[in-house]
Order: C-alpha cells, then sequence, then structure tokens
C-alpha cells in the first residue's frame, strides 16, 4: 500500500513565498510573455494587411489602367497608402517633376526616380520589421534571465539548508521548485516570441521581394517612356 502524500506543492503558493530576486525575476518574464503576445497578434495582423493591400495594388497596376490617372487615384489618398502603393506614388511623382523639366535626359529622370522609390521602400520595410527586434530579444534572452532565477533560487535554497543539522527532501523540494518555475516561465517566454520571430520574418522577406521585384518592374516601364519622349 502506497504512503499517502503529507503535502502538495501549489505552483501560486510556491510563487508567492520565493525570494523578493525570484519573484522579480518573474515578474519580467510575465511581462516579457504579455508584451511578446501583443506584438506577436500586432504585427501578424499589420503584415497580413499589408499582403493585401499588395495584392489588390498588383492587381489593379497590371489591369491596363493609365498610370496618370492610377496616381490621380493613390494621391487622393495619400495620407493612407502604404507598401507598393507608397513606392508608386514616391515614384511616379518625382518621374513627373523631373520629365517635365529634363524630357531630353531620360537617365538623369531615372536616377532621380529610381532614389525615390528607393527610399520610399526602405521606410515601407523599416515599418514592416517593426517589433521583430523586441521578439528576437525576448527569445534571446529570457531562458537565461529565467536560468538566472534558478541558480539564485537553488543558490538561496541551499544556504538556508545550511542552517540545519539534518536536511530531508520536504526541505529541500520547495525552494528548488519555486527556482525551477522561474526557468519554465522562461522558456514560456521564449518560444512563442521565437517561432512567431522566424514565421513574422518570413512574412516580411516575402513582402519585401514583392515591393521590390515591383520597383524594377515599375521603374522599367518609366524608363521606356522616358526614352520614347527622347526617341
Amino acid at each position: 500500500m502506497n504512503p499517502e502524500p503529507t503535502g502538495e506543492l501549489s505552483i501560486i503558493k510556491l510563487i508567492f513565498e520565493a525570494s523578493l530576486l525570484v519573484q522579480l525575476v518573474m515578474l519580467i518574464l510575465v511581462l516579457f510573455s504579455i508584451v511578446s503576445w501583443a506584438m506577436i497578434i500586432k504585427r501578424s495582423q499589420a503584415l497580413g494587411e499589408a499582403k493585401r493591400r499588395s495584392e489588390r495594388f498588383d492587381e489593379r497596376f497590371w489591369s491596363g489602367i493609365d498610370l496618370a490617372q492610377l496616381y490621380q487615384e493613390v494621391n487622393a489618398r495619400s495620407n493612407h497608402i502604404t507598401g507598393a502603393e507608397k513606392i508608386f506614388h514616391a515614384g511616379f511623382k518625382e518621374f513627373a517633376r523631373l520629365h517635365r523639366h529634363n524630357s531630353q535626359s531620360p537617365e538623369y529622370v531615372m536616377e532621380g526616380t529610381s532614389r525615390a522609390m528607393r527610399v520610399a521602400f526602405s521606410r515601407e520595410v523599416e515599418k514592416l520589421e517593426a517589433g521583430l527586434p523586441f521578439l528576437a530579444t525576448v527569445g534571446s534572452i529570457s531562458p537565461y534571465i529565467g536560468l538566472f532565477g534558478t541558480v539564485w533560487g537553488i543558490m538561496h535554497s541551499f544556504v538556508a539548508l545550511g542552517a540545519v543539522k539534518q536536511a530531508t527532501l520536504n526541505m529541500v523540494a520547495p525552494g528548488i521548485a519555486e527556482a525551477l518555475i522561474a526557468t519554465a516561465m522562461g522558456l514560456f517566454a521564449a518560444i512563442p516570441a521565437v517561432m512567431f520571430y522566424n514565421r513574422l520574418t518570413v512574412k516580411v522577406t516575402h513582402l519585401e521581394h514583392a515591393y521590390g521585384t515591383f520597383m524594377e518592374e515599375f521603374a522599367s516601364i518609366l524608363h521606356r517612356q522616358a526614352s520614347s519622349v527622347q526617341e
């Protein structure tokens, strides 16, 4: 017949009875986890919307619409455009301005146009990557913060055991358990952060590639227009 347990370890009780430093470590990890999940949800929604808007604009751009007409449509809502629309708006605006006064110098016109699109492209990529460095940081340091809490908790337990003549498992278990909770919380914060960082980075890379491809194709179209005027 198995002996009945004399006591049961409660995780909540262990957390509240942990040393102040271990509790601080746990609090930091909980905050990291909450902010990480908020960032994951926000960036997932933002990247999903960016992909949908990019696909809609791409379909509109290749529908055969006149570029000047498309520019007027985009310019009418210029305060609310992002992604490929922003690159198109910056490129066509600069192209029209330079071409008006330098129609006989297509290379000069395209150099300025390409520069304007590259600036817009860089800013859009920065927007896509917003929040990802934080997830990478959480994924990298959370296990170490949890491990620090674990080491400190175990050390604190063994120091306390040094004051007694005879140590038992019941005396050691609570201290080690509360210390290991810090490691578990570190992993709880780090694993989702790393997983979604990798997933969101892939999405950013796909959008960045789509923006870059559009920029090159649009530049080719504008270059043909600038060259045809000279001829």
